[in-house]
């Protein structure tokens, strides 16, 4: 593997954890957003409050290490998106300063009405975010960015088809993965009524993620047929198949085995697999007429920047592994609150 296809891989790597655990951390703010009125949504959102609480910043890393690796490593292209996709990058770096602003201030607010506009503003930014990131996303794998700073429409290049589509499945894809994982953070707490309600809501959005993934296939035929065809019945086709096969594993899971922490892991296989299939689909061309090798950094730029991530990777992954390892480790309650009600009596 020469060394712009490592760089390549170890963004897709980076990109790919920033969806899995970024995502959930903006899906947690969705189900905050519908968990409904202050009085029977207040378990849903403490649940949430508690399961993103020590993370949330922690999943922006993966974003800044996406940024960063792309400026660095591959800066024709980096360029090209930022200028021609500022809007709603713009926007996006808005939601993630008002959400982290909300939800840090919500926390130690007293009073009703500043919980409420803290409370409503976390919830909307995290339901916009992901939407604008998505929409980038579709720019890109429509072809919509060409190269060069300021050579694409800036507003048709991130309203099409393709874009919207990509958009509203990046907001159905974090909340389906938030719902996941606190269906196993709900049980874990052995709040079982809560269990339940994440539970229906998983399979409720899978479902729905599904619809989403099928509808962005055939817009993808008659926007971008290109990558359509890619995806369909070109080297990204197993990678297809194994998002689809693992997402109805998940769903089974979900309805019959309720094997909550298997089910993590099914859902993530899904996501990922849709996310590589993507890249795969569209390798080695980057933007139109651009492939990698045409826009990747020179020999020493990138082989100075992979050793510097290896040195990094060797403080920070474990540090990264500790802090997830310790907040999901099972905490046994108290012999008084394990014989009690739970307070997701409201929950449903």
């Amino acid at each position: 593997m020469s060394l712009p296809e490592t760089t390549l891989a170890v963004l897709w790597i980076g990109l790919t954890a920033y969806v899995l655990f970024g995502g959930a951390d903006f899906g947690g703010g969705v189900w905050d957003l519908l968990a409904g009125t202050t009085r029977r949504g207040r378990p849903q959102r403490d649940l949430v409050e508690h399961s993103i609480g020590p993370v949330w910043e922690a999943n922006h890393v993966w974003l800044i290490f996406v940024i960063v690796l792309l400026w660095t490593g591959i800066p024709p292209v980096f360029a090209a998106i930022a200028s021609t996709l500022y809007i709603p990058l713009t926007l996006a770096a808005l939601g993630i300063i008002a959400r982290g602003a909300a939800f840090a201030f919500r926390k130690v607010s007293v009073e009703i009405w500043q919980q409420r506009l803290f409370g409503a503003t976390f919830a909307f930014s995290s339901l916009a975010t992901p939407f604008f990131l998505g929409t980038v996303a579709g720019a890109v794998a429509s072809g919509r960015v060409p190269a060069g700073v300021t050579q694409g429409d800036t507003v048709s290049s991130w309203i099409n088809p393709t874009s919207l589509i990509s958009g509203a499945l990046a907001v159905g894809t974090a909340a389906y993965l938030a719902a996941v994982y606190l269906t196993r953070d709900a049980q874990r707490a052995g709040d079982t009524p809560l269990t339940e309600a994440f539970r229906r809501r998983a399979l409720l959005t899978g479902l729905v993620v599904g619809a989403l993934s099928a509808a962005g296939l055939v817009v993808l035929h008659a926007d971008a047929p290109d990558l359509y065809s890619e995806l369909t019945s070109g080297s990204a086709l197993p990678l297809l198949i194994l998002s689809v096969a693992s997402g109805l594993v998940s769903l089974a899971l979900l309805m019959w085995g309720r094997h909550f922490l298997a089910v993590r892991l099914t859902a993530a296989l899904a996501v990922a697999g849709l996310l590589w299939g993507w890249g795969i689909a569209q390798y080695p061309r980057l933007l139109p007429g651009v492939t990698l090798q045409d826009a990747a950094a020179t020999d020493t730029v990138l082989s100075a920047s992979l050793i510097s991530l290896a040195v990094g990777a060797v403080l920070l992954l474990p540090s990264l592994w500790w802090l997830y390892a310790t907040f999901q480790r099972d905490h046994p309650q108290p012999a008084e609150q394990a014989d009690g009600p739970t307070h997701g009596d409201n929950s449903t």
